[in-house]
């Protein structure tokens, strides 16, 4: 009696276990594909409850949600023989189930490691035909997008995976650019400084000359005003001494001479040889009344 019941367990969990097994589920995020003994069977299942029988069937799962790779950072030539460090990454998903198992065995980074190498191809075969500036901004859009599609044509063709998008995350210039663009940058800035410096120079020397010319001009018009001033003085004097020398021209011949005594004798020690009679001496000898 205890072999009959051991034995009726056995069959009972027997038969759980194949009725476990006989049914999986397929989630809405998953695409999947059905394997009798490695071979595929049944290509991108839907989503919801499938049977399968045991140990003849096998079931492998794939994420159907976006992936997101990043290729490796590289150098790249443009056409100006410039060299460019672009930093990108491909959007891609799982499109031909059966494809992409073959292809890949459903193994991400055997996916990866067969689109990027695409990416990377491509990313040289575009950057080769455009200068630093259309890479950076002039055309990169338009890079983006030519190489999406080239590079979606072969991976849905050989992969069975769809590539939403192809993008630039990072342009740079190596090391040894850099600093060349940074030495040609100081040179500029200092061919730029001296040229103010010289344009500075120029102006200052220019208004110096002007301040000069116009001081000349002022100096040259204030000794002409000064010297019609001091002829029409002389001139009045003249005729003011005229004038008096008519009313009294005894007092004005003394005071002359005096005038004349005063620029002779100005100094100590002063002496002239003269004749008594010499009119020089006249008022000396005898003033006037």
């Amino acid at each position: 009696m205890p072999s009959r019941n051991m034995t009726a367990l056995y069959v009972v969990l027997f038969l759980l276990f194949i009725g476990n097994s006989a049914f999986f589920t397929v989630q809405a995020t998953e695409r999947a594909v059905l394997l009798r003994f490695g071979e595929v069977v049944e290509a991108d299942l839907k989503p919801g409850l499938h049977f399968k029988i045991p140990l003849v069937h096998e079931v492998r799962r794939f994420d159907a949600r976006l992936q997101v790779s990043d290729a490796e950072r590289t150098e790249f030539l443009t056409k100006e023989s410039k060299f460019l460090i672009i930093d990108a990454y491909v959007m891609w998903r799982v499109d031909d189930v059966k494809r992409y198992f073959t292809a890949t065995g459903g193994v991400v980074r055997e996916a990866e490691a067969r689109l990027l190498p695409l990416v990377r191809d491509g990313l040289k075969n575009r950057v080769s035909e455009r200068t630093v500036h259309e890479v950076v901004a002039g055309q990169r859009e338009q890079l983006m997008q030519d190489l999406t599609k080239a590079v979606n044509v072969v991976a849905a063709r050989e992969f069975g995976i769809q590539v939403v998008d192809v993008r630039v995350k990072r342009v740079d210039f190596p090391a040894s650019t850099v600093e060349s663009i940074y030495n040609r940058m100081r040179t500029e800035r200092e061919r730029e400084a001296r040229e103010h410096r010289s344009q500075g120079t120029e102006m200052s020397d220019r208004i110096k000359s002007e301040a000069d010319r116009q001081q000349r001009v002022i100096l040259a018009e204030a000794y002409r005003q000064a010297e019609t001033l001091r002829g029409e003085g002389d001139a009045e004097a003249a005729a003011i001494a005229r004038k008096a020398f008519g009313q009294e021209p005894e007092f004005y011949r003394f005071y002359r001479s005096l005038q004349a005594y005063r620029q002779t004798f100005n100094k100590p020690g002063d002496v002239m040889v003269l004749k008594g009679d010499n009119e020089f001496l006249r008022y000396m000898k005898q003033p006037p009344k």
